[in-house]
């Protein structure tokens, strides 16, 4: 995901609170009325939804405290802050919809060679549109807090809501064929699409979710951002070695680039630390290191990284 240009750390901390809480009250609301409708009407489908939602509370909880715990600031342990808890979170979501979907799967898969009639099928309907009505106004408030944010956990659980909604209308579905044309399988063959989607959302959280683990570079269209900010000042050119990455609402960047060589020590500090304000102006959630090198006079140099990367 592209890191989100203009917010503050504290204003960043204060949507994915926000929207994390409303997660988490959604998901409760949803578990209970879903585990009192599947009670009375027996279906499958309303069964898997609901085993969905269940998840979906516990994956809600997680990414509450993560986001809380991610803005954390660096302590003596954690130089570079906490923020991959939110992608730890992501991987826990991940995991969690894999185990739903098997066991939506199993008991489908049994009810569709053992079909049986629903009952309170009515009230079973009645309980569906409303969850579908309510995740779509959580879905909603997530689209809105990520258009402003990077955050990769409320990401991840946006993807089980959108999955949830989907499971919503397919349980439905199925519901309905069940309780008004007597077509007793469709329920289970419902459940059975629920726990594809299922899979299919949680390789997505799983893909986005390592790539912050492992370090992934930042999207080309931020990195060129980057060396533009960076090269505003003609005294600054040829930025390389640019390494970037992502830690939950966190963006770390570090840069050789190279100046005039007969630049006071005092002038090439003020022109790095100008370009560290202009790039703190479009990226404030970043964490920056620039290297001045004397233009054309620096050997190679850095560690185990120096020599330059194809990029």
């Amino acid at each position: 995901m592209s890191p989100v240009q203009g917010l503050s750390p504290a204003e960043t901390a204060a949507l994915t609170r926000r929207v994390t809480l409303l997660s988490v009250v959604t998901a409760a609301v949803l578990v209970t009325l879903k585990a009192i409708a599947w009670t009375a009407s027996g279906s499958t489908a309303l069964l898997a939804s609901a085993a969905d939602s269940g998840l979906d509370l516990i994956a809600s909880l997680v990414t509450f405290f993560a986001v809380r715990y991610a803005v954390a600031p660096p302590d003596a342990e954690h130089r570079f802050g906490h923020g991959k808890a939110e992608a730890f979170a992501s991987l826990m979501q991940a995991g969690l919809v894999f185990a739903s979907a098997a066991l939506v799967a199993r008991e489908a898969v049994g009810d569709l060679l053992n079909p049986h009639p629903l009952q309170a099928g009515g009230w079973a309907m009645a309980v569906m549109v409303v969850s579908t009505a309510l995740t779509l106004l959580l879905i909603a408030a997530q689209t809105r807090v990520l258009r402003r944010t990077s955050s990769v956990a409320v990401s991840g659980d946006r993807a089980h809501y959108a999955s949830d909604l989907a499971s919503n209308v397919i349980a439905l579905i199925g519901i309905a064929a069940s309780t008004w044309l007597g077509m007793d399988g469709l329920d289970a063959a419902a459940a059975i699409v629920i726990a594809a989607l299922l899979l299919w959302g949680a390789v997505g959280v799983f893909r986005e979710a390592s790539g912050q683990l492992m370090d992934k570079e930042l999207p080309e269209e931020s990195r060129a951002r980057i060396v533009a900010l960076v090269t505003e000042d003609g005294r600054l050119s040829d930025v390389h070695q640019l390494r970037t990455r992502a830690s939950g609402p966190y963006v770390h960047m570090q840069m050789h680039v190279d100046l005039e060589p007969d630049l006071t020590l005092e002038a090439a500090h003020r022109a790095i630390v100008a370009a560290e304000k202009r790039l703190l102006a479009a990226f404030p959630n970043a964490d920056i290191i620039i290297h001045a090198d004397p233009r054309g006079r620096a050997e190679p140099h850095g560690g185990a990284f120096a020599e330059p990367l194809a990029e």
